[in-house]
Formats: C-alpha cells, sequence, structure tokens
C-alpha cells in the first residue's frame, strides 16, 4: 500500500495556501502576531501529517520488502534515520 497521492498532494496544497495567507498577513499589516502564530502552527500540523503518511507508507512498503530479501538492510537504517529527525 503506498500513500495516497492525492491526499498528500491536498495537503501540501493546503499547507502552501496558509504559507501564502500567512505572508500576506505580513506583507499588508493585517495581523496579529497570535493569528500568524496559529496559521504557522495549522500548518506545521498539516506537513507533519503528510510526512506521516509518506513515512508510513515507505516502512509498510520498502521497508518490509527490503527486510523480507535481506537480513542486513540499509533501508531499516534508512526508516530509523527518518523518524530520528522527526523528532529533532
Amino acid at each position: 500500500m503506498k500513500a495516497k497521492k492525492s491526499d498528500i498532494t491536498h495537503k501540501l496544497k493546503i499547507a502552501r495556501g496558509q504559507i501564502d495567507g500567512i505572508l500576506q498577513m505580513i506583507e499588508y499589516d493585517r495581523y496579529c502576531r497570535v493569528d500568524i502564530s496559529n496559521q504557522l502552527q495549522a500548518t506545521q500540523a498539516l506537513l507533519r501529517s503528510a510526512n506521516q503518511q509518506i513515512l508510513q507508507a515507505h516502512i509498510r512498503n520498502c521497508v518490509r520488502e527490503a527486510l523480507q530479501t535481506d537480513v542486513e538492510n540499509p533501508k531499516l537504517e534508512e526508516a530509523l534515520q527518518l523518524l530520528e529527525k522527526m523528532n529533532q
């Protein structure tokens, strides 16, 4: 099962729209800092969600397949490194 391209694309387009909105708020001085912070947090949540979907699909497909064919596998290490980066 691969990550659903349409779901991920949709989330990324929404995040891009939110970033464009934040930029406009700043450029036209139509903002309150709390509003910008809220929009940034919402954008981060979308990006985290898209990333999680992609990583889950990667682990379910590429890593699983790699583990079935190889005992010492660089795909497993790659997945573990990605998970570490998410927590930084």
